[in-house]
């Protein structure tokens, strides 16, 4: 096929998915590194005075195309994966790695962003492009380069292992989970399994073409049997298979993770810091990672003694029952059988009002009152059936802001998880033209006929997503950068929790939480009850988090991967998330191994997972605010708009905060909210 006829090269807003084939992908990529790289040679080349125009703007369009093919790539081989399609993004992954790590190292480039930034229109720049100015410098020298030449070429081959190796690592933990099934013949096998999760795994299995009820490690099945399965040996099986996810055999994650430890490592001590933590999180708020640690401490400090407590009534509490002990994959099941027993209240038989469409028109109706917008279904070519397309338009003049795509049951050749990915900016565009995003999830998907009827947990999964999606898609930040999601990336997730909360309020749930069968509300004695539970062994889940903290830190700032061994790894990891569990891990425990947070990508949430917490401290105090002025304040709305989610990262992010709320975060209504804060 001929350049001219790639659909990767000639790319509109309705992005050609259902064209895109993994042939494509490698003469493309060819193609725009070229480009590429020439960009970047005709800034160098210039003789004429420096402006920003030629310098800084040029710099930042001479890898916008080649950004965006990688990343719809990267997109479809994480939901619409091929052995062919895998082998082609693997093949473009090191020469892609390779450029992007070589352009800090460009001695030509730094040196005509150097001579820009003394020239008088530079020292005249303010707002975004003043910002671009000076985080492009700091980048510059974060990355390498005032390097010796020796030891560029070495930072330059270490992003290319870090590359291949992330890589490696996210198919490796998709094909193990996709190994593993357990077929239940005898429906007696089945007790305390509600009826949704019975008529999911009777669909699995007659999608396999065997008899029986087929459960696997994808999470809507996962998750009900250890929520509610009475057979504790099938809780047994799955638990132990998905927390040994790609721990050994042909898919084994171990060495891989070592190896990944040591290159983050080498990378950080090449560029002048003391590890890895360091060296992420100087451009983020924790500015460090001794602030990381010591925040995770202290919440940690405030939390242990109501964790203790959690646990010693849930092994009272399962004693009563006959068991004789607490293993970890009786912990879900005992302490949804304690929710009940305490709150009368089981979060199955809040399903019927969660229905997929329900769900989504409800969220697009919150969003339509609370931040000035009216969503629409669009079509547009699509990965999978499945998917559905929408637009955002400004209430004001029906202006489209952003389109977006929603992707949200499993499949055996997509990842698990949840995320959302910006897909196009319009700040490439002059005036600013439309933004492109989407989000995925791997929800309850529709059987026997009715409609996706999802857990609470679920739908604040959605919300969750959607308010990232919101983030990119109300950027007025005319820098593509600097734009929507492209926030310090402890920062980033205040727009997304935020808007769980909505999940927890009447008035928002009445938009959206209607029965499917009679369009009722959920009736005021369940909410009271969905309330009172809200808090039930927050403790505990607040420590599991603080846990994956806890590791992720002291793997990249503690370990010497130098002389680390797979076996002293996966060992250092369970010692650490064991002082975080309501019992104590079996040896081969290896979560770590499947932990695609950390270790899917060169940096992701590598020494960041403590951002979900330090949002969380943000979310808590910022939606006081909507608490204090109405839930769906449109006014509220309209200002965490305007200076949160417009403003992508033209602004330091603390900055942002103080000016919606007027004054530094509070940890005090994270504490709050969670009940935590006598404790």
């Amino acid at each position: 096929m001929s350049l001219s006829e790639n659909p990767l090269l000639h790319l509109s807003f309705d992005l050609p998915f259902d064209r895109i084939e993994a042939p494509h992908v490698e003469p493309a990529v060819d193609e725009l590194l070229d480009r590429a790289r020439a960009a970047l040679d005709a800034i160098v080349a210039d003789t004429s005075p420096r402006t920003y125009a030629s310098t800084l703007g040029a710099l930042e369009h001479a890898t916008s195309d080649l950004g965006t093919v990688m990343t719809i790539v990267g997109h479809l081989e994480s939901v619409a994966t091929t052995p062919e399609l895998r082998a082609a993004y693997d093949a473009v992954q090191p020469k892609v790695s390779a450029f992007y790590s070589g352009i800090a190292l460009n001695e030509g480039l730094y040196r005509a962003l150097v001579a820009f930034s003394e020239t008088d229109e530079a020292r005249a720049l303010t707002g975004p492009k003043a910002r671009l100015l000076e985080k492009t410098l700091r980048d510059f020298r974060r990355h390498g380069a005032e390097l010796p030449p020796e030891q560029k070429e070495r930072l330059r081959s270490i992003d290319v292992e870090l590359a291949m190796k992330t890589t490696k690592f996210s198919q490796n933990v998709l094909d193990d989970t996709n190994t593993f099934e357990v077929v239940v013949s005898d429906e007696a096998g089945l007790a305390g399994l509600p009826a949704t999760a019975r008529a999911m795994a009777k669909h699995d299995a007659e999608s396999k073409g065997v008899e029986g009820w087929r459960f696997t490690l994808q999470a809507p099945s996962y998750i009900a049997v250890m929520t509610y399965a009475d057979d504790a040996a099938l809780r047994e099986k799955l638990w132990r298979a998905y927390n040994t996810r790609a721990t050994s055999g042909e898919h084994d994650n171990r060495a891989l993770v070592v190896e990944i430890l040591r290159l983050r490592r080498e990378k950080a001590e090449l560029l002048g810091y003391r590890d890895f933590a360091d060296l992420v999180l100087e451009e983020r708020m924790a500015r460090s990672g001794e602030k990381a640690m010591a925040f995770v401490d202290d919440l940690r400090g405030r939390t242990q003694a109501a964790f203790e407590r959690e646990n010693e009534e849930l092994e009272t509490y399962a004693r009563s029952l006959g068991a004789e002990g607490m293993n970890p994959w009786d912990v879900g099941y005992y302490s949804e059988k304690l929710r009940v027993a305490r709150h009368a209240f089981d979060d199955e038989v809040l399903r019927p009002y969660f229905s997929v469409d329900g769900v989504l028109t409800g969220l697009f109706e919150l969003a339509e009152q609370v931040f000035g917008v009216r969503v629409k279904e669009r079509q547009a070519p699509r990965w999978d059936e499945a998917v559905r397309c929408f637009g955002i338009h400004d209430v004001a003049d029906e202006r489209l802001l952003a389109a977006f795509y929603v992707d949200l049951y499993p499949r055996e050749n997509k990842r698990g998880g949840a995320w959302m990915s910006p897909l196009l900016s319009g700040a490439s565009q002059e005036p600013m033209g439309p933004h492109l995003g989407l989000f995925c999830a791997n929800v309850t998907r529709p059987v026997g006929g009715k409609p996706a009827l999802l857990t609470h947990a679920e739908v604040e999964t959605l919300f969750h997503e959607f308010g990232h999606l919101l983030h990119h898609a109300f950027s007025e930040v005319p820098v593509e950068s600097l734009g929507g999601t492209n926030v310090a990336w402890d920062f980033v997730e205040l727009p997304s929790q935020i808007m769980e909360n909505f999940c927890w309020e009447r008035v928002s749930l009445d938009l959206f939480a209607r029965h499917y069968e009679t369009g009722e509300p959920i009736p005021e004695e369940l909410f009271q009850k969905m309330l009172g539970a809200r808090t039930y062994r927050a403790a505990s889940a607040q420590m599991r988090q603080l846990g994956f903290a806890t590791m992720d830190l002291r793997l990249h700032r503690e370990l010497d991967p130098k002389t680390l061994t797979p076996d002293a790894m996966i060992a250092f990891a369970r010692d650490v998330l064991e002082a975080h569990s309501a019992t104590k891990l079996p040896n081969d425990y290896g979560m770590v191994c499947g932990f695609t947070h950390l270790f899917a990508s060169p940096t992701a949430y590598a020494s960041g997972y403590y951002s979900y917490k330090w949002a969380e401290v943000l979310d808590a105090d910022a939606f006081t605010r909507f608490l204090e002025h109405g839930v769906l304040s449109a006014e509220v709305g309209r200002s965490f708009r305007e200076h949160v989610l417009s403003k992508g990262d033209s602004e330091e992010p603390d900055a942002l905060f103080r000016s919606f709320m007027g004054r530094d975060p509070d940890l005090d209504a994270l504490l709050a909210r969670a009940g935590l804060k006598a404790a």
